[in-house]
């Protein structure tokens, strides 16, 4: 499974990613430009010492990332989304893209992917969204819990 990022905005957001993907073992595609360079200090800080062990793919273009990573499934975040994530059927070699945290995916993307947008619900009447790196380990933890239902034990790091 992969967790792909267009254009992510806020370090602190994308280290914190980076550290769920190892938790998972899954790879982290970011999709540039991205709002920050990849040695800065808050991603490390976010990030802390499993940023060494991430695999991480960085793509000029999201077309790039579709070539090179050839993802079975795609399925878009969004605040925009028809459907709910929990509705939306989702296997093993899917790709879960997120947009930047300022204004989402990019504007035509909504119409090209439409069929393939899911939301996280929010039944809370004041927020617009969560913050992304929240809505990422939902989403990761609820395509883990359905693509690998006999993975119920805890995971240690090997020294």
């Amino acid at each position: 499974m992969d967790i792909v990022l267009l254009h992510p905005e806020i370090p602190h957001n994308t280290g914190a990613i980076g550290r769920l993907c190892v938790g998972l073992g899954w790879p982290l595609c970011l999709i540039r430009p991205l709002g920050f360079t990849l040695d800065e200090r808050a991603i490390r800080r976010a990030g802390l010492d499993y940023w060494k062990y991430l695999d991480l793919h960085l793509y000029d273009t999201f077309e790039d990332y579709l070539v090179d990573r050839h993802p079975a499934q795609l399925c878009f975040l969004s605040t925009k989304g028809g459907k709910s994530l929990y509705d939306t059927p989702l296997h093993a070699r899917s790709a879960l893209v997120f947009g930047c945290e300022s204004s989402g995916l990019p504007k035509p993307y909504y119409i090209q992917y439409a069929h393939q947008l899911a939301i996280l619900p929010m039944p809370g009447a004041h927020a617009r969204s969560i913050n992304l790196a929240n809505a990422v380990a939902i989403a990761a933890y609820e395509a883990f819990r359905r693509t690998l239902p006999g993975q119920t034990q805890p995971h240690t790091l090997k020294p």
